[in-house]
């Protein structure tokens, strides 16, 4: 009898170890995926059911389509933001001040478009505020979006970005603009694409030549399908955020 008690308690013992085990792996996956979402992020897009969306620009050189896809988007009385580059805004100060003055938010493209990812923290830090100072002093705006070259960023940059107060933006609808796919392709991967909270990616610089062709028919088209355009800022002060 007190064998088969024995048994019985060695039995309970390794249950309940086994259970404190699964706990504790538990909560250390908690833990973990906590820190993993936790800091500061590169935001894609806000998490809503309303059928917003913010457009995009990215200008880094050039003055041919962006005066087009400005006319664009006054006629249709759409805001969007534009990230324009430092040394761009200085270069063409006409059409920076005129993105301003037409209501659009005025974003960071940064100094040099170079990976903030592959870059050492001081390199980032010195880019963005050389940056802010020229966008500052041609538009009179004050900077609080970037957009990092070509999307790239890392943790470091992140934690870089906020210290500097600017919040990270990237997109989850990318329209391939910027490789020339063909004006249909372009308009296609847009409208199919953006989701309610998108934030819808597209350039003003010269090396994509389709973009001012195609963004008549992407308005109309979002129009369609029930959207409203408003800036980023305003996507992040109604809706929270999703990480990208």
């Amino acid at each position: 009898m007190i064998i088969i008690n024995l048994r019985k308690f060695l039995r309970s013992r390794r249950f309940f170890f086994g259970v404190t085990v699964l706990f504790a792996i538990g909560a250390l996956a908690v833990q973990v995926s906590q820190n993993m979402n936790s800091g500061p992020m590169a935001i894609a897009k806000v998490k809503t059911e309303d059928k917003v969306c913010a457009l995009t620009f990215d200008i880094s050189w050039g003055d041919k389509y962006s005066p087009s896809i400005l006319d664009t988007l006054k006629k249709n009385n759409v805001r969007a933001t534009f990230f324009i580059m430092g040394p761009w805004a200085v270069k063409y100060p006409d059409i920076a001040r005129r993105i301003a003055l037409e209501g659009h938010e005025v974003g960071s493209h940064g100094y040099k478009h170079e990976n903030y990812g592959e870059k050492s923290a001081d390199w980032v830090r010195n880019d963005i505020q050389k940056a802010h100072k020229q966008i500052q002093e041609v538009t009179g705006k004050e900077a609080a979006l970037l957009r990092p070259p070509n999307g790239h960023y890392s943790k470091q940059s992140l934690q870089v970005t906020e210290e500097l107060n600017y919040r990270t933006i990237i997109w989850d609808a990318d329209s391939l603009d910027w490789k020339n796919p063909g004006t249909e392709v372009v308009i296609k991967r847009v409208l199919t694409k953006t989701k309610p909270g998108s934030i819808i990616l597209l350039h003003a610089s010269d090396t994509p030549v389709q973009t001012a062709e195609a963004l008549p028919v992407i308005l109309d088209g979002l129009k369609a399908q029930g959207y409203t355009f408003v800036t980023v800022g305003e996507l992040l002060a109604k809706y929270p955020p999703v990480r990208h």
